[in-house]
Order: C-alpha cells, then structure tokens, then sequence
C-alpha cells in the first residue's frame, strides 16, 4: 500500500459507491468495461469504490473474486474497499489476507448468509478477520439484502477490542433509531456508513455518519447531494433527495438493485449490456423501466 493509500485506509469517508460487475455475452467479466466505470465514478466525484453485494459477489468464484478484487485495486489505485465476507471465517480470512496483497483501502465483511448464528460465533467471525489484516475493517450488517441483523452490543464489543480501525455499515431497520442508538452507547466512537443507496442518507448525515456507500449508477446526485449535506444546503438537500429517494425505492430487492443500476449504467453510456449472471428474482419490465427514465430525468434536473 502507497503512503496516500494508507493515510486514505486510516480516515475513510465521503462517498464510495459499490461498482456493478460487467459482463461480455458468455458472462465473462468485461474488465475494459469495469476499468471505464472506475475511472468514470472517480472523474464524477467518488472518493473511493467498493467490491460487494451489488458488485455480484455471490455469484462470483473464488478466483474471479480475487481477479475482480486485484483489478479494481489496480483501475482505483488503491481506492477500493473489498468485500471478504464469506460462509467460514477461514475463507473470509484468505479472501481479507488477499485484499491488504493487492492494496485494498479497507476490506468489509458481512455474516455468513446460509446459516443464522449467535453473537458469540458472530463475534468470533469478526475477530479473525480483523486480525488477519491490519486495514480498516467495516462491519456490515446486509440483512437488508441476506442474513439476520448484528446485534448492535456486537459493536460496542468490536470497537472496545480493536478501536478506530472498525467501521460499521448498519442496514437493519429502523436505521436511524438504531444509528443513533449505537452512535450513543459508544459515546460517538461508532464511525458510521450508510448503505441504503440514498435513501436514507439525509436522516442519517444529521446522525453523525461518516461517509455513505451507493450504487454506482447514480454517482451524480449521491455526491451533490453528499456536498450539499456539508454546505448545510437545506433547499438543494431536499431538492435532490426526494426524486434520488424514489429512485432507489425501486431497487427494492437485490437482483432489483442489479437490473435497474446497470439499466441506467447502459443509459449512460458506461456499459455495454445488463448482464446479470443468473439465475435472478427480479427482471425490469417495460412499466418499471419508463418509470426509472422520468425519475432518472427529474434527478438529473435537481443537480
């Protein structure tokens, strides 16, 4: 990891948006393509990217998440939070070990997804991929796509053992009640991500957050409104969250997040096709798809 890497590991925040993965027609991932839509979101304000659930992790092997994770590294360099999180502690551990190899920022994690487990087990997860690498770790809580919520006294416990060096991305509901409720019983300490693509970002920016993690497709209005939020913009705030809002209330599922995000990637001239490796629970129909343009268009008047 270079010097502005490691200074960048030791204080993330701002807007780091999860890339989709691109795909030719045999689903081969397109790395010309990904490399134009890392450059793409750095030149629209991005201050770092990130490999995780909407990138299709789940569907990848596990080369072709290390491959994915070595050449985003590269394209971003070095601005990439990669996604570890895996079914055992020592995958998650090979996959955390591979991420500090190839200059990862921070990795993050989420709970195994086929099994529910306690605290202690999810406690004892977490611990052997924070101390297998020495870059900052985010504790994601994915139950808004997988899983079952983390217990917040799970943080608390995390940031008493390890300190800064841990992040959180909550997405369990209610999110604000429970941001400010873990921004409080650890005395602020809790450095906070949101992760709802936009959709709750205003509420929990007044919460202490320090960055947010949005999809990649609308990169344009999650950082002027990103902007907006530290100008103290009340009108431009509003202005541009409430049609951002009802975007992403579209995306209400993860194959949701897939279709409609590479839809508009498409339409904006980022990617060549909608690949989703299947099988998916969610495809975009004509109806959907019209309405995603005129709130794509009223987005785009709000900036």
């Amino acid at each position: 990891m270079n010097e502005n890497s490691s200074n960048m590991a030791r204080n993330l925040s701002g807007v780091w948006p999860v890339f989709q993965t691109p795909y030719h027609a045999d689903e081969s991932i397109d790395y010309a393509t990904l490399q134009r839509e890392i450059d793409w979101l750095f030149h629209r304000g991005a201050d770092g990217v990130v490999l995780a659930m909407v990138s299709e992790v789940l569907r990848l092997s596990g080369d072709e998440r290390r491959e994915l994770a070595q050449a985003a590294c590269k394209f971003s360099g070095g601005r990439t939070i990669i996604s570890v999180g895996a079914e055992t502690g020592r995958m998650a551990e090979e996959y955390a070990r591979h991420a500090e190899q190839s200059g990862a920022a921070a990795v993050m994690a989420a709970p195994p997804v086929s099994i529910g487990i306690g605290e202690e087990e999810m406690a004892a997860y977490f611990r052997r991929i924070i101390r297998a690498v020495s870059l900052p770790v985010i504790v994601q809580d994915a139950s808004g796509y997988v899983g079952r919520p983390i217990p917040l006294s799970l943080y608390g416990q995390l940031i008493e053992e390890f300190g800064d060096r841990v992040y959180f991305k909550p997405e369990a509901t209610p999110i604000g009640p429970r941001l400010s409720a873990l921004r409080d019983a650890t005395g602020g300490r809790a450095k906070v991500f949101e992760g709802t693509g936009g959709i709750a970002l205003v509420d929990s920016y007044r919460r202490g957050i320090v960055g947010t993690i949005p999809g990649a497709d609308l990169i344009d209005a999650v950082v002027s409104l990103w902007r907006a939020l530290a100008a103290g913009d009340e009108k431009r705030i509003y202005r541009i969250s409430l049609p951002l809002i009802a975007i992403v209330s579209l995306q209400n599922s993860l194959d949701a997040f897939l279709a409609i995000e590479k839809y508009l990637l498409v339409k904006q001239g980022i990617f060549r096709n909608t690949i989703v490796r299947g099988p998916v629970g969610y495809r975009l129909d004509d109806e959907t798809r019209r309405e995603v343009d005129r709130l794509f268009e009223l987005v785009k008047e709000s900036l």
